[in-house]
Parts: C-alpha cells; sequence; structure tokens
C-alpha cells in the first residue's frame, strides 16, 4: 500500500446501496447530515472545494479513500463526477401524510409538484431542483413508471435533493384525492389546458401537476384536477420539457404569493 492510498477490496462497493457524484452535491449531503457511509476522491482531484470536502468528512468521522481516476468513472452514471463519489445509505422517501401534518403544526401552505410519470432523471433532479429554489413543500412521484431518485437525480439537483422532500406514492390518483382532502387545489400543465398559467389563480393549498416528456398527464390524473393551464408557445417547437414547465408555474406560484404580500 503506497503512503495516503488506500487500495479497495474487489467489489467493496458492494455492500453500500447508492452513490452522489460530483463536488457540490457531496458537500450539500454532508452539510444537510445524510447518513454517508465513505467518500471516494481521484487521487489527482484533490484540491479546491475536494479539500472542503475531505475537511467535513474528517470532521464527521466518515471515511475519505484516494483511488485512481479510472475507479471513479468506472463507477460513475452521470460522468460528471469532477473526481468525487460519496456512499450513501438509501435515500429516505417522505410519507405524505407525516408531510402534510407538519405543514398544518406550522400553518403553511402546502405547495407541492407532482410528477406524473416523469421518467428522465435530469428532468426529475431539475425539478427538485426548482423545487428548492422556489419554495416549494415537496415532489410527490408514483412508485411504477417513473424516474427514482438515483445518482444522477442527485446530480441533477444540484444538491437540492437533500433539502426537498420526496414523497413515492402507490396511487397518484388516491393521492389527489387525499390531498383535495387537506383542501389543496390540484393544477395540471397540459397544452390543452383552457386557461393561461398566468392568468389562474395560484394561491393557497396548491399542488402543480406535470406529466411525462412524450404523453403529458395521463387522462385519469386530468380529469382530478381542478383546472388545467397551459403555457403559450409562439414559435415552432409544440411543447416545453417536464422541468421547463414546472419551473414556469413554481415561479407564476411564487410571484403570486409575493404579490399578496
Amino acid at each position: 500500500m503506497k503512503e495516503g492510498i488506500i487500495i479497495m477490496e474487489k467489489n467493496e462497493e458492494e455492500k453500500f446501496e447508492d452513490i452522489i457524484e460530483g463536488r457540490n452535491p457531496v458537500i450539500e449531503a454532508l452539510k444537510s447530515g445524510r447518513e454517508i457511509n465513505k467518500i471516494l476522491i481521484s487521487k489527482g482531484h484533490v484540491e479546491g472545494s475536494a479539500k472542503k470536502i475531505i475537511s467535513m468528512a474528517k470532521d464527521k468521522g466518515i471515511v475519505v479513500q484516494y483511488v485512481d481516476k479510472n475507479k471513479i468513472k468506472g463507477l460513475s452514471t452521470s460522468d460528471n463526477h469532477q473526481g468525487v463519489i460519496a456512499y450513501i445509505s438509501p435515500y429516505k422517501y417522505k410519507e405524505l401524510l407525516e408531510l402534510l401534518d407538519e405543514l398544518e403544526i406550522k400553518n403553511e401552505d402546502p405547495f407541492f409538484v407532482i410528477c406524473d410519470e416523469v421518467n428522465d432523471p435530469h428532468n426529475l433532479g431539475s425539478i427538485i431542483r426548482t423545487a428548492n429554489a422556489a419554495g416549494a413543500n415537496g415532489v410527490i412521484i408514483p412508485k411504477r413508471r417513473s424516474a427514482m431518485i438515483t445518482s444522477i437525480v442527485a446530480k441533477t439537483s444540484a444538491g437540492a435533493i437533500e433539502y426537498v422532500p420526496v414523497c413515492k406514492v402507490t396511487n397518484l390518483s388516491r393521492t389527489i384525492d387525499l390531498l383535495k382532502e387537506k383542501g389543496v387545489w390540484l393544477i395540471g400543465a397540459d397544452m390543452d389546458g383552457r386557461e393561461e398559467y398566468f392568468k389562474s389563480n395560484l394561491t393557497g393549498k396548491i399542488a402543480i401537476v406535470v406529466g411525462n416528456e412524450g404523453k403529458g398527464i395521463s387522462r385519469l390524473v386530468k380529469e382530478k384536477c381542478d383546472f388545467v393551464v397551459s403555457i403559450p408557445m409562439f414559435g415552432e417547437v409544440s411543447s416545453l420539457n417536464a422541468s421547463v414547465a414546472a419551473s414556469l408555474l413554481m415561479y407564476e406560484v411564487v410571484r403570486q404569493k409575493s404579490s399578496k404580500k
């Protein structure tokens, strides 16, 4: 064993459940108190923010291992690892009822984003990132036919996954019924929406629903929305991807809330 370098045993990583890639996502995971099993750093990348990661890990008693850059490259799924990978415990999804109870105690109006079969992990990560920036209380995804929380989602969210609760539900239709019982208004985003999104009332208890990248919101979910809004399109492209559409609606919620203060 060379000085300062720990050689990993073959298949040692198999006992860990998931990874986070990239310097900023790993820093945010460290800051949030996420359970981290160990951190791998490429031997050629121990500078700048990597030194901050090493220092933070040392303070928390987390093992840091220095490995060959090809090891990092082979483990990476996003190809944007920046020489840093952290092994973490499985992502803990939030229970929706628990989240609703917490908001009720705080006397805070729910502001959710519901992803109806958003399959692209980059889109899901971007939605979570914007949800954090816009002050949304959580993102809701179905257990089936949806992207889950992976290293790609974590990387794309730029660390926001550590702060935005994600609820994984068995049935979106029943979840919508539950939210309605709690007084939450469901607003779907669809090209066929009768009203442009900035002309709609998006204040109070709100859940924005965005659909699949190709098919949009499913028929049953759309029927359960209180109203469906559209985003005006003036160019040759007929639609926006899910993360962009969600961002526009989230910040319209922010704008309307701010104007009422």
